[in-house]
């Protein structure tokens, strides 16, 4: 591998393992781990980066892999100093939250306008589809608080989007999702099916590959044309981000940071690294030194490209993207799939389709495409040129399908 083909997007930091929640169906195996990374591991970690010819010139550093909120506000401040004075000036950051919402205060509020960090807040809907799961450690619900933390970010003006994990009642309730969101001003939208990883089994993962790509596909049509007939939601991850993927330039390359060493670099809070997805940090696999490919206490990047457990794991991640590459008619769209799902459902990196592919990619995929055909079939019985149709048209074509009985 030569060095002018790595390049860092994005560096997951872990600024402590410890959540303040217990959420059922989290995969943190460290949750209960109250150490906190130190500011000499934050500078290490980016002089590491820094010094090495694998910067990317711009950088997210997403602090999360436990609750980050846990920490006070003068860490971040520290550490944010710290990290300014480390960037050259040919390195722009975007540091960013993701938080469960239940500690926002005025002075979070402050510091992230200050810095300019990017926030997302899990929030999975209403009180009673929230508090199914997102509990605290005593078992209680977290809505009345994870609500409040959504609201003052709102009123102090600070933009953020939601993630919502749909469980079985989430995905057969699009409409009672929508009007929670339009209720609280929500106007950025993820879902995240719930999913089986680490030692929570999702009670989802019971039904077949069609069956679950089939209740996904219902609910995110029918989210996408309320969404579409009515303002209030601006962006929806699964369609919007994926629109600009569909409809590109045809030289254009899409890349997969998750499947190429060091583009996404995870650093846990003692400055163990690993690579490709985050999840992986905290999991145990003996082949690949679970996951480790070094510390930055001790190794410069370019040793942990060289590492046994680097090399192992780019050989069999490599091999699962060449076998999607073969395989997959999306292939285009996603560039090899995560291996963090390859590995937990079809027990090996070297695979291709999961559950997650069906769902994240190949689903939305296939009704924006649909939605399209709409489109250029209305346009030609109107006899006019379908080149005029573009991406931003495709909610005209959700309003053709009838709607969907209410969900109560």
């Amino acid at each position: 591998m030569q060095p002018s083909e790595t390049r860092i997007q994005t560096i997951v930091l872990q600024p402590t393992p410890f959540c303040n929640i217990r959420c059922k169906y989290c995969y943190l195996p460290t949750r209960d781990d109250t150490s906190v990374m130190g500011i000499n591991t934050v500078t290490a970690s980016f002089e590491r980066v820094f010094d090495s010819p694998y910067a990317g010139s711009q950088i997210t550093v997403i602090w999360h892999a436990g609750e980050p909120l846990v920490l006070p506000v003068t860490y971040y401040e520290s550490v944010f100093q710290a990290i300014e004075r480390l960037r050259p000036p040919t390195v722009e950051i975007r540091h960013s939250f993701q938080t469960n919402g239940t500690l926002v205060t005025k002075e979070w509020c402050d510091l992230i306008r200050r810095w300019n960090v990017g926030v997302g807040v899990s929030i999975d809907g209403p009180r009673h589809m929230h508090d199914a799961n997102r509990v605290t450690r005593s078992g209680k619900g977290t809505f009345d608080r994870a609500i409040r933390g959504a609201r003052l970010l709102k009123q102090e003006g600070i933009p953020f989007h939601v993630i919502s994990v749909l469980s079985k009642e989430g995905l057969e309730c699009p409409e009672e999702l929508h009007d929670f969101y339009i209720q609280e001003g929500i106007e950025d939208v993820c879902f995240n099916v719930e999913e089986s990883e680490g030692d929570h089994v999702s009670e989802l993962m019971t039904l077949s590959r069609d069956s679950m790509r089939e209740k996904f596909r219902s609910f995110l049509h029918r989210f996408w044309s309320i969404a579409r007939r009515n303002p209030g939601i601006n962006f929806i991850r699964e369609i919007d981000g994926l629109i600009p993927r569909i409809f590109r330039p045809e030289e254009a390359q899409i890349g997969n940071e998750q499947v190429e060493p060091l583009a996404m670099l995870n650093i846990d809070c003692h400055g163990n690294v690993s690579s490709f997805s985050p999840e992986l940090l905290g999991y145990k696999n003996e082949r690949y030194n679970n996951f480790i490919v070094g510390n930055v206490h001790r190794d410069t990047l370019e040793q942990m490209l060289r590492s046994p457990a680097m090399k192992a794991m780019v050989t069999d991640i490599r091999a699962g993207v060449e076998a999607c590459r073969k395989e997959c008619d999306y292939f285009s769209l996603c560039g090899g799939g995560s291996p963090v799902n390859k590995l937990s459902e079809n027990g090996t990196f070297a695979s291709t389709q999961t559950s997650f592919c069906n769902l994240i990619q190949i689903t939305p995929a296939n009704l924006i495409l649909s939605a399209f055909d709409q489109i250029e079939a209305s346009l030609t019985r109107a006899k006019k040129p379908t080149r005029q149709a573009q991406p931003f048209a495709l909610s005209s074509a959700m309003d053709l399908e009838p709607a969907a009985p209410l969900c109560v």
